[in-house]
């Protein structure tokens, strides 16, 4: 897909991508870079695909810093954002993007502890590096952003509540955000054809993916998503600070 963004429009911002190692992440990454920003790609455990993506950006002329880092951990955020200020000396741009919760192994409340509490945890931690006129952007899915009005696949759920109660969680601290010139929006997507995610509820509801799809008429795949998420990082902040991408007409918008 062509980049939403014009070459040279973030000539030296300085942008940070949780989870942007693989998929919807790594194309946004991308986008940003090929407009001339800094980018941090942000990994849990896939250090070697944000190593060959960095290189990938730097030899078409581009800055790429690759920095690991558990989300869940204080730490390991702390040591993350540490590099970050060495490296950058600060963020314009703060894309949370990582989530999760339908891996297996995982703590019971980790879909929790990820999607709500890591989230604010992060944005918390990033506020020294966010100055005036920074852009916060959450990710989330419709599924999640309408649960509490709109049931989704009982495989979901949990993840959905989860990074609803982020979502919310998020939203209080707008006008603390506010009071320090940032500002914040959250994109919200139907199912994404190609994710982790799709592919998951695919293996554990099959049909689960065409179905949604005749409903929706069309879904978005991850390079298109990806644009929306950064363009929603540099266009006007929309109503309600929520950018919806996709068919929201069963959703009950």
């Amino acid at each position: 897909m062509t980049n939403p963004l014009a070459a040279g429009t973030l000539e030296g911002k300085r942008v940070l991508v949780t989870g942007s190692s693989r998929g919807i992440g790594a194309d946004t990454v991308g986008y940003f870079a090929e407009a001339g920003a800094q980018v941090v790609i942000n990994f849990r455990n896939k250090e070697a695909r944000a190593v060959k993506l960095a290189n990938a950006i730097r030899a078409a002329g581009g800055t790429a810093l690759t920095v690991g880092a558990d989300l869940t951990d204080a730490e390991s955020v702390r040591s993350m954002l540490s590099v970050i200020e060495t490296e950058f000396g600060g963020l314009d741009i703060l894309v949370m993007n990582a989530s999760g919760g339908m891996e297996s192994g995982m703590a019971a409340d980790y879909a929790m502890q990820l999607n709500r509490d890591a989230q604010v945890a992060v944005l918390r931690s990033a506020l020294p590096l966010l100055g005036e006129g920074a852009r916060v952007v959450f990710v989330t899915s419709h599924q999640a952003h309408f649960i509490e009005t709109t049931p989704t696949m009982p495989e979901y759920e949990p993840v959905a509540r989860s990074k609803r109660a982020g979502e919310d969680a998020l939203r209080a601290l707008i006008p603390e955000l506010a009071a320090k010139g940032i500002e914040f929006v959250v994109v919200s997507g139907d199912m994404i054809e190609g994710t982790i995610t799709a592919t998951l509820l695919e293996r554990s509801n099959p049909g689960a993916l065409s179905l949604r799809k005749e409903s929706a008429g069309r879904l978005y795949n991850v390079s298109e998503f990806a644009a929306e998420i950064a363009l929603a990082a540099v266009e006007p902040v929309p109503a309600g600070n929520t950018r919806y991408v996709g068919d929201v007409s069963g959703f009950g918008a």
